[in-house]
């Protein structure tokens, strides 16, 4: 499908879901995000650009307006985002800039003998780029720029208020013809989500009435006064990137969807076919070969593990857009931060080896692995690089740290660090360290205490590092001489957070044959990353080498048992043929499925 071809049948998907289904996805973000994000999945399991697409109409652009505007822009704008007569783009990354928001170079200057902004790209590094909806379909951006009062800087000169969000009309709603002042080009043909139309925007000397100005945290009066409840412009920025943390848990979310898919495709297929077997036997399923099961069951295990992190995620997000309360804020923040670096990378690398794990087959496009690679990439990237979001896990962590000696309050997710401490960084138990017993393995208690000592033991060390460092380096290269830990310690958290998560899961199932299946899946979840760090245990007697042998034994032996009810757990995700739409991935005969595709 070209390009072309595609950025329209997605558009004609979406309006389909909208129009003629009756879905509202704002009305569903705004009153029900569980909802909301349900729908999101289910629209990437189609197709993954068009769960990008709903996205940035409702999550991104409609999202803009409910949490950075004020009554005034909900009342005028609300319904033409949600039943897409106004379609819209987020317009915050620049050429030059896109983490570094900060430093974003658009500006919106007031000018008060008219009453209006206007936006301007001062250079060609400034200008907006990678914008979805831009090039094609959207009518209005909500453009991320730098707010400049005339004349009440000092000595007389322009003030920067600092970033902020006004509304652009960028395309006549009628004729679709690009707005006097603006200049639009087409990002172009990408590795993946072509079916999102990508832009690139220029704005030249472009007037905005005042009241397009997002004004939640800071608005301008009519005389030109800046007025804010957040004394600085640091607390503002904070305050408007915090509410947009709904694209992240949306991005997490989707990403444990497409790696259902994948592993479905993946664990399908291993189970369906055979090769070698014993001599004067039949062959026997690739999947009941150890090695097999070692790529694939963890694998499996991992997306349960983060089907229930994520639910967690959503449940804390209803809640916070629920109570607007600071705490949940901040936890929300920081989990939505590290579970979206987190559970993408690990996607995105399980791709492949889904891929590799189904040979030849896995290679042709018509079994999706390609596709859902290239598509998927992104998500590591987008909503913010997954690099700088952990270092946002470990920045709030040492800060929580801080916290716990100065005898503060923690936020929910981090409350182990104020219960057990002292109890993680004080030796290990020479006794426990060698105990071997599979019961005493399987303890939910022993598996997050090893995942929580080691998150401890990595905090407290990072803290001494940078302690150490800034003397000579100053807080900035003390930091980069200590990233590589640092990102350790939030992948190492964030872990911690999932196990807890899939622990809790499985003792609220109120099935017994259902809890004790979880129960496997989750131990397997746990001792397999155990295993995969058992450096790090190993390294200060945490686990003595007897327990570190029985581990790697108990693991293997519960990826086999995995195995045994792999079909089972795959069906569990309720994924149909219409979504999985990889011949070899179906549950109906795959083999047919594939020639009947090849012409045979």
């Amino acid at each position: 499908m070209s390009t072309a071809a595609h950025r329209e049948l997605c558009f004609r998907q979406l309006c389909a879901l909208v129009r003629e289904a009756g879905v509202r996805p704002l009305s569903l973000m705004a009153n029900d995000p569980a909802e909301y994000f349900a729908v999101m999945e289910a629209a990437g399991g189609a197709d993954i650009s068009l769960g990008v697409k709903l996205g940035v109409q409702y999550s991104l652009w409609g999202g803009s307006i409910i949490n950075l505007g004020t009554k005034k822009h909900r009342d005028r704008f609300f319904d033409g985002i949600d039943n897409l007569d106004y379609p819209g783009c987020f317009a915050m990354t620049e050429l030059h800039h896109g983490s570094n928001v900060q430093a974003l170079q658009t500006t919106a200057t007031f000018d008060p003998v008219t009453d209006e902004f206007i936006i301007n790209t001062p250079n060609d590094g400034a200008i907006k780029w990678w914008i979805g909806n831009a090039a094609l379909h959207g009518k209005f951006a909500t453009v991320f720029a730098r707010l400049i009062l005339p004349l009440q800087g000092k000595g007389g000169d322009p003030a920067d208020m600092g970033i902020h969000a006004f509304i652009v009309p960028i395309r006549d709603l009628d004729t679709n013809a690009v707005l006097p002042g603006i200049e639009i080009n087409d990002c172009g043909h990408k590795i993946g989500l072509n079916g999102v139309d990508n832009g690139a925007l220029r704005f030249r000397s472009v007037r905005i009435p005042r009241d397009n100005l997002l004004n939640r945290f800071g608005d301008v009066s009519r005389d030109g006064k800046y007025t804010s409840s957040l004394p600085t412009i640091n607390k503002r920025f904070a305050a408007t990137l915090g509410e947009l943390v709904g694209g992240r848990v949306g991005i997490a979310y989707s990403s444990v969807g497409i790696l259902k898919v994948s592993v479905t495709i993946a664990v399908r297929y291993a189970l369906l076919r055979q090769q070698f077997g014993p001599p004067k036997k039949p062959e026997i399923s690739v999947l009941d070969y150890q090695s097999h099961q070692h790529k694939l069951m963890p694998m499996l295990a991992s997306s349960y593990a983060f089907h229930f992190a994520t639910r967690y995620l959503v449940d804390k997000y209803s809640e916070l857009k629920k109570t607007n309360d600071e705490d949940v804020m901040a936890d929300v923040h920081v989990l939505s931060s590290g579970l979206k670096a987190y559970i993408t990378s690990y996607t995105a690398k399980s791709i492949s080896v889904c891929r590799e794990s189904c040979g030849g087959h896995g290679y042709a496009a018509v079994n999706r692995f390609g596709a859902l690679r290239n598509d998927h990439d992104i998500f590591q990237t987008f909503e913010g690089d997954n690099t700088v979001l952990l270092q946002q896990v470990a920045g709030d962590l040492l800060k929580q740290y801080q916290e716990k000696f100065k005898g503060g309050t923690l936020s929910a997710t981090w409350n182990y660090l104020r219960d057990s401490m002292g109890t993680y960084l004080s030796q290990p138990n020479p006794v426990t360290s060698r105990w071997e017993g599979e019961d005493h393995l399987r303890d939910p208690n022993f598996q997050l205490d090893a995942f929580r000592y080691r998150t401890s033991r990595l905090l407290h060390s990072v803290a001494a590092r940078l302690q150490k460092h800034s003397k000579t380096l100053g807080g900035f290269g003390a930091w980069n001489r200590c990233l590589n830990h640092l990102l350790t310690l939030a992948e190492s958290h964030i872990e911690s957070v999932i196990l807890a998560k899939f622990i809790e899961a499985v003792k609220r199932c109120p099935d017994e044959k259902t809890r004790e299946l979880l129960k496997l899946v989750c131990d397997l979840y746990a001792l397999d990353r155990i295993w995969k760090d058992i450096g790090t245990y190993r390294n200060v007697d945490y686990v003595a080498p007897n327990k570190a042998k029985a581990i790697h034994k108990l693991a293997d032996y519960l990826s086999y048992q995995v195995r045994l009810v792999a079909q089972e757990l795959v069906d569990a995700f309720d994924l149909p043929d219409l979504i999985i739409r990889a011949p070899i991935g179906m549950q109906s005969e795959a083999y047919a499925q594939y020639t009947q595709h090849v012409g045979f």
